[in-house]
């Protein structure tokens, strides 16, 4: 299988009652060991702003940015660690490029940077990841658990998290309710 970074997973409406609901996950490696990503549709009760005065480095912000955007659950493996989806710069030496228009990093000097004239011009701050084993995540689509897209920076960046499933779904040209959980059968 082809690597699916920098793509979009989307939960299946089968998915109901599950931790990944109605989640939409951006890939930022995937390869023959297994896939790492973060959902970018859950907010948790914690404000960037908050956090940042939690860890230590809280600052004025300088700028017009929305420092009271929601922290957001990245997924259910180490909940206690942040990550940071943003837009790239070349002074994030820490930050790995995941594609032309995001890069990912767990260093702090992102986060300092917030609201103050370095910061990138968009970013996801998250909580947690989610994570598959070798073959796992492969086995998931086989068992049409996941929908994929190439992700956008609209779609990354520029949506209501509360609606970014259902937008989402739309980029594949169907609605997404139409579709049976009941596959290969007749």
């Amino acid at each position: 299988m082809d690597s699916l970074q920098g793509h979009l997973l989307i939960a299946m409406p089968s998915l109901e009652d599950t931790f990944f609901e109605r989640s939409v996950i951006y890939i930022c490696e995937h390869n023959d060991k297994g896939a790492m990503g973060v959902m970018i549709n859950r907010a948790t009760n914690i404000v960037i702003d908050e956090l940042l005065d939690q860890i230590g480095l809280s600052n004025e912000s300088e700028l017009s940015l929305d420092l009271e955007g929601p922290v957001l659950l990245g997924g259910p493996v180490d909940t206690d660690r942040g990550f940071v989806l943003h837009t790239p710069q070349q002074q994030w030496v820490n930050s790995e490029s995941i594609s032309d228009f995001c890069m990912l990093t767990t260093s702090r000097d992102v986060l300092n940077s917030l609201g103050t004239k370095e910061s990138p011009e968009q970013f996801v701050v998250a909580l947690g990841y989610s994570g598959w084993s070798k073959d796992q995540l492969e086995q998931e689509l086989a068992d049409n658990t996941w929908l994929t897209i190439p992700a956008t920076s609209e779609l990354l960046f520029g949506q209501d998290i509360e609606q970014l499933w259902t937008e989402a779904t739309k980029k594949l040209g169907f609605d997404i309710w139409q579709i049976s959980s009941q596959v290969g059968h007749s």
